[in-house]
């Protein structure tokens, strides 16, 4: 039987591919170029200066890489200051020079006494007529007890197990980051272990090849910075860590005090969103490498 045809008396297939042109004109008519804005602020500072310190030397190499922010889908350009120095409450004073010219990376050897036995630190930078300032301290950690590959895996079953040990020093409020190599990071405190041997398991959701080496970090970390790295860390998506994209929403410790005359208002309550992005941290590390093993 044939199907019925919407125009009685006439043949049915012209209409209905005049028809069914119309349906596909009328489809394509409707896909509209949308033009996404994305949100614009002014450019800001961005500091990555996570000083890590092995006590068992008596020079620490310092470097502070500095970028400025940009538009949401563009690249994070270098950019260049005028002045970096880091100084302690016992007066010890050092300037970090640009290494390579032009690069943002910004570096010297700075005693261990200057970044822990001389108080509070202070990052000082000027930066296209403004002084930003950042206040830290010192903070311990604990030896890595054992590091070792795993064969349990997750989701996907491909995923590489390491498995970390380490013991909690009973003696302090302890908090950690841990960074697994390929920007990577974890944080975690010692509230439920607190003196006691910690082990945990860490697992990369990435294809890694047997003869790999990493090479992992555990660092003593303060509150503040603990609960920085924790946002970051949460904000962090894809391939890129937390050190390579800023985060905007996540707030550090460096504020611009160009217009603050006394250094005890630190701060910044007249000028809440005058800051640059990234943190000034000074931390012991302990490391260990592994070589990874066919599964």
């Amino acid at each position: 039987m044939k199907s019925p045809c919407l125009f009685p008396g006439k043949s049915c297939q012209g209409p209905l591919l005049i028809l069914l042109v119309l349906c596909l004109w009328m489809g394509m008519g409707c896909e509209d170029v949308i033009d996404v804005e994305a949100p614009a602020e002014p450019p800001r500072l961005i500091v990555d200066a996570l000083i890590r310190v092995d006590t068992t030397q008596v020079f620490t190499p310092v470097q502070v890489r500095v970028r400025e922010s940009s538009g949401f889908f563009e690249q994070v350009p270098v950019t260049g200051l005028k002045q970096i120095t880091i100084s302690n409450e016992l007066g010890a004073f050092k300037v970090l020079l640009e290494n390579p010219p032009g690069s943002g990376n910004y570096e010297n050897m700075v005693s261990l006494a200057l970044l822990r036995d001389g108080g509070e630190v202070i990052l000082q930078i000027e930066h296209k007529d403004q002084r930003y300032l950042a206040r830290t301290h010192f903070v311990p950690s604990v030896p890595i007890d054992s590091l070792r590959q795993g064969d349990k895996s997750l989701i996907e079953g491909d995923e590489t197990e390491l498995i970390v040990s380490f013991t909690d020093n009973p003696d302090r409020d302890d908090f950690y980051l841990l960074d697994f190599d390929l920007d990577e990071y974890l944080v975690t405190e010692d509230e439920f272990y607190q003196g006691q041997p910690f082990t945990f398991s860490y697992f990369y959701d990435r294809n890694l090849d047997p003869g790999q080496q990493l090479e992992i970090g555990l660092l003593g970390v303060d509150h503040s910075f603990y609960n920085y790295m924790d946002q970051l860390i949460e904000q962090s998506t894809g391939p890129m860590g937390p050190f390579q994209t800023p985060a905007a929403t996540v707030r550090g410790n460096i504020i611009n005090v160009t217009e603050i005359d006394n250094i005890d208002y630190f701060d910044n309550v007249y000028q809440p969103n005058n800051y640059a992005l990234g943190y000034f941290a000074i931390c012991q590390e302990y490391k260990k490498t592994i070589t990874l093993q066919p599964r």
